[in-house]
């Protein structure tokens, strides 16, 4: 028996490894703060949702969660919890932005939104289910501040890697084939 692939299932495989491939080495950077980490793998999500569809980006972001937490032997415990409560938070908010008027959601805007939403994901499980005290509130402006950060860092990161896939795009159109 022989699976059939499309050339979409390729294009969601490879997204996918370099979402992982840049997770994997997030999670080797020590972090100054728990809980605290750059999100780099999420500018592989918000740039496949930018260049292609909301549902190619949620392939790639599921399918990075599900895999690293295999990889990191954290499969089914809370980090993979707090892993998939952000990403499927970030995803929701991501899908109705893109139900929204265009003009007012860039890449920068979409990250930071994306990273406050993935921010309070984690602390719904953390409040909810790993620390069930109020006390998990006062972590909120030192997490909204780093989603804050990161967010802005990851969009500006994306807005600049579409604008050069954009330009060489118009170079490439530009060039006059030999004869």
């Amino acid at each position: 028996m022989q699976i059939q692939t499309t050339t979409d299932d390729h294009r969601i495989a490879k997204l996918a490894a370099f979402a992982i491939a840049l997770h994997m080495v997030e999670a080797v950077i020590p972090s100054p703060l728990p809980g605290v980490k750059p999100g780099i793998a999420n500018i592989v999500t918000l740039y496949v949702l930018l260049r292609y569809d909301f549902a190619t980006a949620a392939w790639v972001s599921i399918l990075r969660v599900f895999a690293s937490s295999l990889l990191l032997g954290q499969f089914l415990s809370p980090t993979f919890a707090l892993s998939l409560s952000g990403a499927l938070l970030s995803l929701g908010v991501l899908w109705l932005t893109m139900r929204l008027p265009r003009c007012y959601f860039g890449a920068v805007t979409l990250s930071i939104l994306a990273a406050f939403a993935h921010i309070a994901g984690q602390l719904m499980v953390v409040r909810l289910w790993l620390i069930p005290h109020a006390s998990v509130s006062y972590l909120i402006p030192i997490f909204a501040v780093a989603a804050l950060f990161f967010g802005l860092i990851n969009g500006l990161i994306t807005a600049k890697l579409l604008y050069n896939k954009k330009s060489n795009v118009a170079l490439n159109k530009s060039v006059v084939p030999p004869l």
